[in-house]
């Protein structure tokens, strides 16, 4: 196996730096010690790899944390340098890597949903690029800051609110006050908001009924099927 090198970058550029990624499954290991459900594994590194870092060892050590893949789907196992078991606990570190993926989520939000998909920013200069990207970053955040005040108020989880609906309601919201809005009333415009806010609150998805299956790809040609004779 091949260790990817920021990997070992991250561990041994800093102190008390770690890892948590998904193993392949392909991946061999040999068991130091534990079970299939929690070990602490050995993996050999290839000979590519050493031929191309000489500094790489033979073998290097993980844990191996075996999670379930969501609802319905297949387990899995996580590799981490989190070698220590009663510290970190293997529900926890499942809990981190499915906190990790959120995080995907929200590039999605900013991305796709406030910037339209753009392939490229609007600004031509360096420092104009870095203002366009944190005006966003704190523009997606005060949205989040609205969301999560809006679920406080009603008691729901801030997940249960539609960011596409919060990004058109604070978008609106200014044409509706408008220029002679008295700022003595813009608290009271601020508490209407929120409650627009969770007037369409998202439905609970229902759980898996059907098993996972991989789309068929597209084929260039028309397919010939044959047919047995009687």
């Amino acid at each position: 196996m091949r260790p990817r090198r920021r990997v070992g970058d991250l561990i041994h550029s800093g102190h008390n730096r770690h890892f948590l990624i998904p193993a392949k499954t392909n991946t061999k290991w040999t068991v130091v010690e534990g079970d299939d459900e929690d070990a602490l594994v050995e993996m050999v590194i290839s000979a590519q790899a050493r031929k191309a870092d000489p500094d790489l060892p033979k073998t290097w050590r993980a844990r191996a944390v075996r999670v379930d893949d969501g609802e319905g789907g297949k387990p899995r196992h996580l590799l981490t340098s989190l070698t220590d078991h009663k510290t970190f606990k293997r529900a926890d570190l499942a809990a981190c890597y499915q906190r990790r993926w959120r995080i995907e989520t929200s590039y999605r939000e900013l991305k796709q949903s406030m910037l339209g998909s753009a392939l490229t920013l609007r600004s031509m200069s360096v420092d104009g690029t870095e203002q366009e990207i944190w005006g966003a970053m704190i523009a997606y955040n005060l949205i989040l800051v609205e969301m999560a005040k809006a679920a406080l108020d009603a008691k729901c989880a801030p997940t249960s609110i539609s960011f596409i609906l919060a990004l058109s309601t604070i978008r609106n919201e200014p044409i509706m006050i408008g220029r002679a809005t008295a700022q003595g009333n813009i608290p009271a415009r601020l508490k209407r908001l929120r409650v627009r806010l969770v007037l369409d609150l998202k439905a609970q998805r229902p759980g898996r009924t059907f098993d996972r299956v991989v789309k068929a790809v597209a084929q260039r040609y028309p397919e010939k099927r044959l047919t047995k004779k009687a």
